[in-house]
Protein backbone atom coordinates (compact mmCIF):
# COMPACT_ATOMS: atom_id res chain seq x y z
CA UNK A 1 0.00 0.00 0.00
CA UNK A 2 1.23 3.26 -0.97
CA UNK A 3 0.34 6.46 1.83
CA UNK A 4 1.24 9.99 1.28
CA UNK A 5 2.45 11.18 5.04
CA UNK A 6 2.55 15.01 5.47
CA UNK A 7 6.35 15.18 5.77
CA UNK A 8 5.79 18.12 8.61
CA UNK A 9 9.37 19.64 9.38
CA UNK A 10 10.58 17.53 12.62
CA UNK A 11 13.58 18.90 14.87
CA UNK A 12 14.79 16.69 18.16
CA UNK A 13 17.21 19.53 20.16
CA UNK A 14 20.72 17.73 20.33
CA UNK A 15 20.63 15.79 17.15
CA UNK A 16 21.09 15.91 13.16
CA UNK A 17 20.71 13.67 10.45
CA UNK A 18 22.09 12.69 7.75
CA UNK A 19 21.21 10.63 4.39
CA UNK A 20 23.34 9.67 0.99
CA UNK A 21 23.29 7.05 -1.97
CA UNK A 22 26.37 5.31 -2.09
CA UNK A 23 24.93 2.39 -4.75
CA UNK A 24 24.21 -0.41 -2.23
CA UNK A 25 20.62 -0.39 -3.80
CA UNK A 26 20.49 -0.83 -7.74
CA UNK A 27 17.85 1.45 -7.81
CA UNK A 28 20.36 4.42 -6.71
CA UNK A 29 18.13 5.70 -4.04
CA UNK A 30 19.66 6.79 -0.84
CA UNK A 31 20.82 4.04 0.89
CA UNK A 32 23.25 5.39 3.85
CA UNK A 33 21.24 6.92 7.07
CA UNK A 34 23.53 8.62 10.06
CA UNK A 35 22.61 9.91 13.03
CA UNK A 36 24.76 12.08 15.42
CA UNK A 37 24.40 13.45 18.66
CA UNK A 38 26.05 16.92 19.48
CA UNK A 39 27.43 14.87 22.95
CA UNK A 40 27.63 10.79 23.75
CA UNK A 41 24.25 10.34 24.98
CA UNK A 42 22.46 7.58 26.89
CA UNK A 43 20.90 4.86 25.36
CA UNK A 44 18.83 2.05 25.24
CA UNK A 45 18.06 -1.02 23.06
CA UNK A 46 16.37 -3.77 22.26
CA UNK A 47 17.54 -6.40 19.39
CA UNK A 48 16.40 -9.79 18.14
CA UNK A 49 16.49 -13.48 19.33
CA UNK A 50 16.92 -15.24 16.43
CA UNK A 51 20.31 -17.17 17.10
CA UNK A 52 21.43 -15.76 13.30
CA UNK A 53 21.74 -12.26 14.25
CA UNK A 54 23.23 -10.32 11.86
CA UNK A 55 26.90 -8.23 12.93
CA UNK A 56 25.81 -5.20 13.07
CA UNK A 57 23.50 -6.50 15.96
CA UNK A 58 26.22 -8.15 17.48
CA UNK A 59 28.45 -5.75 17.77
CA UNK A 60 25.52 -3.19 18.43
CA UNK A 61 25.23 -4.96 22.05
CA UNK A 62 28.73 -4.32 22.71
CA UNK A 63 28.41 -0.72 22.15
CA UNK A 64 25.23 -0.14 23.65
CA UNK A 65 26.01 -1.95 26.75
CA UNK A 66 28.76 1.16 27.31
CA UNK A 67 25.54 3.01 28.21
CA UNK A 68 26.00 5.93 25.46
CA UNK A 69 26.67 6.70 22.56
CA UNK A 70 26.72 9.66 19.86
CA UNK A 71 26.23 8.24 15.98
CA UNK A 72 24.16 5.74 14.63
CA UNK A 73 25.16 4.55 10.96
CA UNK A 74 22.71 2.80 9.04
CA UNK A 75 23.18 0.66 5.58
CA UNK A 76 19.98 -0.13 3.51
CA UNK A 77 20.08 -2.99 0.71
CA UNK A 78 22.38 -5.44 2.36
CA UNK A 79 22.04 -6.92 5.62
CA UNK A 80 25.83 -8.18 6.56
CA UNK A 81 24.08 -10.97 7.99
CA UNK A 82 25.63 -14.61 7.94
CA UNK A 83 28.60 -13.47 6.68
CA UNK A 84 31.21 -14.89 8.96
CA UNK A 85 33.90 -13.11 10.55
CA UNK A 86 34.05 -10.74 7.20
CA UNK A 87 31.30 -9.36 7.90
CA UNK A 88 32.04 -8.83 11.68
CA UNK A 89 35.38 -6.71 10.65
CA UNK A 90 33.27 -4.95 8.41
CA UNK A 91 31.06 -3.62 10.86
CA UNK A 92 33.91 -2.61 13.21
CA UNK A 93 35.71 -0.90 9.94
CA UNK A 94 32.30 0.85 9.58
CA UNK A 95 32.21 2.50 12.86
CA UNK A 96 36.19 3.36 12.46
CA UNK A 97 35.47 5.03 9.28
CA UNK A 98 32.41 6.60 10.62
CA UNK A 99 34.22 7.92 13.88
CA UNK A 100 37.10 9.22 11.86
CA UNK A 101 34.87 11.16 9.38
CA UNK A 102 32.90 12.47 12.31
CA UNK A 103 36.36 13.16 14.89
CA UNK A 104 34.35 10.98 17.69
CA UNK A 105 35.77 7.24 19.38
CA UNK A 106 34.81 4.26 17.12
CA UNK A 107 33.20 3.26 20.31
CA UNK A 108 31.01 5.69 20.10
CA UNK A 109 29.44 4.85 16.88
CA UNK A 110 26.69 2.12 16.14
CA UNK A 111 26.23 0.41 13.24
CA UNK A 112 22.74 -0.91 11.64
CA UNK A 113 21.80 -2.90 8.21
CA UNK A 114 19.36 -3.79 6.42
CA UNK A 115 18.44 -6.20 3.10
CA UNK A 116 19.66 -9.24 1.69
CA UNK A 117 21.23 -11.92 3.75
CA UNK A 118 24.58 -13.31 2.67
CA UNK A 119 26.24 -11.04 0.76
CA UNK A 120 29.10 -8.99 2.03
CA UNK A 121 28.78 -5.43 2.70
CA UNK A 122 30.60 -3.43 -0.29
CA UNK A 123 33.21 -0.94 1.67
CA UNK A 124 34.15 0.74 -1.07
CA UNK A 125 30.95 2.02 -1.51
CA UNK A 126 29.88 2.54 1.75
CA UNK A 127 32.95 4.79 2.43
CA UNK A 128 31.41 7.28 -0.01
CA UNK A 129 28.41 6.65 1.72
CA UNK A 130 30.01 7.86 5.08
CA UNK A 131 31.77 10.72 3.60
CA UNK A 132 28.06 12.05 1.93
CA UNK A 133 26.06 11.40 4.84
CA UNK A 134 28.33 12.99 7.38
CA UNK A 135 28.56 16.19 4.66
CA UNK A 136 24.21 15.73 4.75
CA UNK A 137 23.76 15.84 8.70
CA UNK A 138 21.65 18.75 9.39
CA UNK A 139 18.99 19.13 12.77
CA UNK A 140 16.12 19.38 10.24
CA UNK A 141 17.22 15.34 8.25
CA UNK A 142 15.11 13.37 9.94
CA UNK A 143 12.75 12.84 6.99
CA UNK A 144 15.70 12.12 4.65
CA UNK A 145 17.08 9.66 7.27
CA UNK A 146 13.76 7.98 7.18
CA UNK A 147 13.60 7.45 3.62
CA UNK A 148 17.17 6.43 2.95
CA UNK A 149 17.26 3.42 5.60
CA UNK A 150 14.11 1.61 3.55
CA UNK A 151 14.39 -1.65 1.70
CA UNK A 152 11.16 -2.90 0.85
CA UNK A 153 8.83 -0.13 2.13
CA UNK A 154 7.11 1.76 -0.06
CA UNK A 155 7.23 5.05 2.15
CA UNK A 156 9.19 6.48 5.09
CA UNK A 157 7.80 5.69 8.63
CA UNK A 158 8.00 8.78 11.26
CA UNK A 159 5.48 9.83 13.75
CA UNK A 160 6.12 11.98 16.67
CA UNK A 161 5.01 14.07 19.41
CA UNK A 162 5.35 16.82 22.07
CA UNK A 163 4.58 16.15 25.89
CA UNK A 164 5.03 18.52 29.23
CA UNK A 165 7.28 17.07 31.51
CA UNK A 166 8.40 18.64 34.30
CA UNK A 167 7.97 22.12 32.93
CA UNK A 168 9.15 21.59 29.29
CA UNK A 169 7.95 20.66 26.46
CA UNK A 170 10.19 17.83 25.18
CA UNK A 171 10.08 15.98 21.71
CA UNK A 172 9.74 12.31 20.90
CA UNK A 173 10.46 11.70 17.80
CA UNK A 174 10.12 7.97 15.84
CA UNK A 175 11.58 6.57 12.87
CA UNK A 176 10.51 3.22 11.15
CA UNK A 177 11.90 0.56 8.50
CA UNK A 178 10.05 -2.48 7.88
CA UNK A 179 7.46 -3.62 5.61
CA UNK A 180 8.18 -7.72 5.75
CA UNK A 181 9.66 -10.30 7.85
CA UNK A 182 7.78 -8.97 11.02
CA UNK A 183 6.92 -10.48 13.92
CA UNK A 184 6.70 -10.37 17.76
CA UNK A 185 9.37 -11.36 20.05
CA UNK A 186 11.74 -7.89 20.63
CA UNK A 187 11.36 -4.49 18.27
CA UNK A 188 10.93 -6.54 14.84
CA UNK A 189 12.69 -4.31 12.20
CA UNK A 190 14.64 -1.32 12.81
CA UNK A 191 12.79 1.45 14.74
CA UNK A 192 14.66 4.68 16.14
CA UNK A 193 13.62 6.97 19.04
CA UNK A 194 14.95 10.20 19.79
CA UNK A 195 14.41 12.46 22.27
CA UNK A 196 15.25 15.66 24.51
CA UNK A 197 14.04 14.56 27.62
CA UNK A 198 17.45 13.84 30.32
CA UNK A 199 17.83 10.06 31.04
CA UNK A 200 20.69 8.31 32.58
CA UNK A 201 21.26 5.15 31.02
CA UNK A 202 19.60 3.00 32.90
CA UNK A 203 16.05 4.87 32.30
CA UNK A 204 16.92 5.03 28.42
CA UNK A 205 17.03 0.77 28.61
CA UNK A 206 13.87 0.79 30.35
CA UNK A 207 12.14 2.84 28.06
CA UNK A 208 13.20 0.97 25.18
CA UNK A 209 11.98 -1.69 26.45
CA UNK A 210 8.50 -0.12 27.18
CA UNK A 211 8.26 1.18 23.75
CA UNK A 212 9.51 -2.68 21.99
CA UNK A 213 6.95 -4.69 24.33
CA UNK A 214 4.27 -1.98 24.27
CA UNK A 215 3.86 -1.67 20.58
CA UNK A 216 6.47 -3.71 18.33
CA UNK A 217 5.75 -6.75 20.42
CA UNK A 218 2.01 -6.82 19.65
CA UNK A 219 3.06 -6.43 15.34
CA UNK A 220 3.07 -9.49 12.91
CA UNK A 221 3.09 -8.96 9.06
CA UNK A 222 4.47 -12.47 8.14
CA UNK A 223 5.57 -14.32 11.68
CA UNK A 224 9.09 -14.24 10.26
CA UNK A 225 11.84 -12.27 12.75
CA UNK A 226 14.43 -11.07 11.14
CA UNK A 227 18.33 -11.19 11.74
CA UNK A 228 18.97 -7.31 12.03
CA UNK A 229 15.86 -6.37 14.11
CA UNK A 230 17.02 -3.55 16.45
CA UNK A 231 15.58 -0.99 18.67
CA UNK A 232 17.56 2.34 19.99
CA UNK A 233 16.00 5.09 22.25
CA UNK A 234 18.66 8.21 22.62
CA UNK A 235 17.98 10.82 25.10
CA UNK A 236 20.07 13.99 24.14
CA UNK A 237 19.10 15.57 27.71
CA UNK A 238 18.48 19.17 25.95
CA UNK A 239 15.25 19.61 27.73
CA UNK A 240 15.94 20.14 31.00
CA UNK A 241 16.85 18.37 34.33
CA UNK A 242 16.37 14.71 35.06
CA UNK A 243 13.65 12.73 35.38
CA UNK A 244 12.52 11.06 38.84
CA UNK A 245 12.00 7.29 38.62
CA UNK A 246 8.41 6.16 39.01
CA UNK A 247 7.56 9.94 38.85
CA UNK A 248 4.56 11.33 36.78
CA UNK A 249 6.54 13.19 34.45
CA UNK A 250 8.77 10.10 33.77
CA UNK A 251 5.52 7.96 32.84
CA UNK A 252 4.19 10.98 31.03
CA UNK A 253 7.13 10.20 28.51
CA UNK A 254 6.69 6.68 29.15
CA UNK A 255 3.03 7.11 27.43
CA UNK A 256 4.33 9.24 24.56
CA UNK A 257 7.22 7.18 23.29
CA UNK A 258 5.02 4.21 23.38
CA UNK A 259 2.04 5.95 21.53
CA UNK A 260 5.04 6.76 18.87
CA UNK A 261 5.52 3.36 18.78
CA UNK A 262 2.09 2.23 18.66
CA UNK A 263 1.87 5.03 15.44
CA UNK A 264 4.80 3.52 13.88
CA UNK A 265 3.99 -0.08 14.23
CA UNK A 266 0.40 0.65 12.62
CA UNK A 267 2.46 2.22 9.34
CA UNK A 268 4.49 -1.27 9.27
CA UNK A 269 1.41 -3.09 8.95
CA UNK A 270 -0.08 -0.83 6.74
CA UNK A 271 2.81 -1.23 4.40
CA UNK A 272 3.19 -4.96 4.77
CA UNK A 273 4.64 -5.79 1.12
CA UNK A 274 1.36 -6.00 -0.44
CA UNK A 275 -0.99 -4.87 2.23
CA UNK A 276 -3.90 -2.88 2.08
CA UNK A 277 -5.35 -3.03 5.35
CA UNK A 278 -3.65 -2.83 8.95
CA UNK A 279 -6.24 -5.25 11.57
CA UNK A 280 -6.07 -4.88 15.23
CA UNK A 281 -7.02 -8.41 16.71
CA UNK A 282 -7.68 -8.15 20.30
CA UNK A 283 -8.70 -11.16 22.45
CA UNK A 284 -10.35 -10.84 26.13
CA UNK A 285 -11.57 -13.04 28.68
CA UNK A 286 -8.81 -15.91 28.53
CA UNK A 287 -7.44 -17.59 31.87
CA UNK A 288 -4.62 -15.90 31.84
CA UNK A 289 -2.37 -12.92 29.93
CA UNK A 290 -0.07 -15.55 28.41
CA UNK A 291 -3.49 -17.85 27.17
CA UNK A 292 -4.87 -13.97 25.36
CA UNK A 293 -1.44 -13.60 23.82
CA UNK A 294 -1.11 -17.27 22.45
CA UNK A 295 -4.46 -16.91 21.16
CA UNK A 296 -3.98 -13.73 19.25
CA UNK A 297 -0.57 -14.84 18.00
CA UNK A 298 -2.27 -18.03 16.28
CA UNK A 299 -5.10 -15.63 15.01
CA UNK A 300 -3.30 -13.15 13.51
CA UNK A 301 -0.53 -15.39 11.87
CA UNK A 302 -3.13 -17.40 10.29
CA UNK A 303 -2.97 -17.34 6.48
CA UNK A 304 -6.26 -18.30 6.03
CA UNK A 305 -7.81 -15.48 8.31
CA UNK A 306 -5.31 -13.06 6.19
CA UNK A 307 -6.73 -13.78 3.20
CA UNK A 308 -9.97 -13.48 4.34
CA UNK A 309 -8.77 -10.23 5.64
CA UNK A 310 -7.76 -9.41 2.12
CA UNK A 311 -11.06 -10.31 0.25
CA UNK A 312 -12.75 -8.12 3.07
CA UNK A 313 -14.61 -11.77 3.85
CA UNK A 314 -16.64 -11.78 7.05
CA UNK A 315 -15.53 -15.54 7.30
CA UNK A 316 -15.75 -15.86 11.24
CA UNK A 317 -15.36 -19.67 10.54
CA UNK A 318 -11.75 -18.85 9.96
CA UNK A 319 -10.80 -16.97 12.97
CA UNK A 320 -12.92 -19.29 15.41
CA UNK A 321 -11.02 -22.55 13.94
CA UNK A 322 -7.55 -20.47 14.76
CA UNK A 323 -9.01 -20.00 18.35
CA UNK A 324 -9.83 -23.51 18.45
CA UNK A 325 -6.62 -24.80 17.31
CA UNK A 326 -4.39 -22.72 19.63
CA UNK A 327 -4.04 -25.05 22.34
CA UNK A 328 -5.64 -23.23 25.21
CA UNK A 329 -8.73 -24.25 26.95
CA UNK A 330 -12.06 -22.50 27.05
CA UNK A 331 -15.58 -23.29 26.69
CA UNK A 332 -16.80 -22.58 23.10
CA UNK A 333 -20.33 -21.57 24.14
CA UNK A 334 -18.93 -18.74 25.59
CA UNK A 335 -16.67 -17.35 23.04
CA UNK A 336 -17.49 -13.65 21.22
CA UNK A 337 -16.27 -12.88 18.35
CA UNK A 338 -16.88 -9.22 16.72
CA UNK A 339 -15.65 -7.42 13.50
CA UNK A 340 -15.68 -3.65 13.89
CA UNK A 341 -18.58 -3.35 16.05
CA UNK A 342 -20.45 -5.96 14.37
CA UNK A 343 -20.69 -9.16 16.55
CA UNK A 344 -20.92 -12.28 14.00
CA UNK A 345 -20.59 -15.23 16.35
CA UNK A 346 -22.22 -15.97 19.56
CA UNK A 347 -22.57 -18.86 21.62
CA UNK A 348 -21.17 -21.40 19.48
CA UNK A 349 -23.26 -19.90 16.41
CA UNK A 350 -22.66 -17.56 13.63
CA UNK A 351 -24.70 -14.23 14.17
CA UNK A 352 -27.99 -14.13 11.13
CA UNK A 353 -27.52 -11.16 9.38
CA UNK A 354 -24.63 -9.90 10.59
CA UNK A 355 -22.01 -10.57 7.24
CA UNK A 356 -23.44 -7.84 5.35
CA UNK A 357 -22.48 -5.65 7.91
CA UNK A 358 -19.31 -7.20 8.92
CA UNK A 359 -18.35 -7.00 5.81
CA UNK A 360 -18.72 -2.99 4.80
CA UNK A 361 -16.28 -2.70 8.06
CA UNK A 362 -13.54 -5.10 6.65
CA UNK A 363 -13.71 -2.87 3.51
CA UNK A 364 -11.87 -0.06 5.61
CA UNK A 365 -8.00 0.62 5.29
CA UNK A 366 -7.91 -0.08 9.22
CA UNK A 367 -10.72 -1.97 11.44
CA UNK A 368 -10.74 -4.48 14.47
CA UNK A 369 -10.85 -8.13 15.39
CA UNK A 370 -12.89 -8.62 18.82
CA UNK A 371 -12.55 -12.00 20.31
CA UNK A 372 -13.90 -12.51 24.17
CA UNK A 373 -13.03 -16.00 25.40
CA UNK A 374 -15.29 -15.52 28.73
CA UNK A 375 -12.72 -17.53 30.65
CA UNK A 376 -10.61 -15.05 33.14
CA UNK A 377 -8.68 -11.57 33.01
CA UNK A 378 -6.25 -12.14 30.81
CA UNK A 379 -6.11 -9.82 27.57
CA UNK A 380 -3.84 -9.33 24.52
CA UNK A 381 -3.50 -7.20 21.02
CA UNK A 382 -2.06 -8.01 17.74
CA UNK A 383 -1.62 -6.10 15.00
CA UNK A 384 -1.44 -7.72 11.55
CA UNK A 385 -2.11 -6.71 7.99
CA UNK A 386 -3.82 -8.89 4.98
CA UNK A 387 -2.05 -11.41 3.14
CA UNK A 388 -2.42 -10.45 -0.63
CA UNK A 389 -1.28 -11.92 -3.90
CA UNK A 390 1.62 -8.64 -4.35
CA UNK A 391 3.05 -10.48 -0.98
CA UNK A 392 3.37 -13.69 -2.95
CA UNK A 393 4.75 -11.93 -6.18
CA UNK A 394 7.29 -9.81 -4.43
CA UNK A 395 8.93 -12.54 -2.12
CA UNK A 396 9.00 -14.80 -4.63
CA UNK A 397 11.81 -13.35 -6.49
CA UNK A 398 13.24 -11.13 -3.88
CA UNK A 399 17.23 -11.76 -4.48
CA UNK A 400 16.95 -12.34 -8.36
Amino acid sequence: MRRRMRQEPIEVPGFRFGAAACGIKPSRRPDCGLVVADDPVPVGAVFTRNRFAAAPVVLGRERVAQGRLQVLFVNSGNANACTGPRGLADARRTTRLVGARLGVPASAVAPLSTGVIGVPLPMKKLERGIQAASGDASSGGLWRFARAIRTTDAFPKVAFERVQVGGATITVAGVAKGAGMIAPDMATLLVFLFTDATLSPAQARWLARCVAGGSFNELSVDGDTSTNDSLYVLASGRSGGPLRRGSADLDRLRVASVGVGERLARLVALDGEGATKAVSIEVSGAATRAAARRVVEVVSRSLLVKTALHGADPNWGRIACAVGYSGESFEPRRVTIAIGDVVVFRRGCGVAGARAAARRRMLRDEFSIRIELGDGPGTARMITSDLSPAYVRFNSAYTT
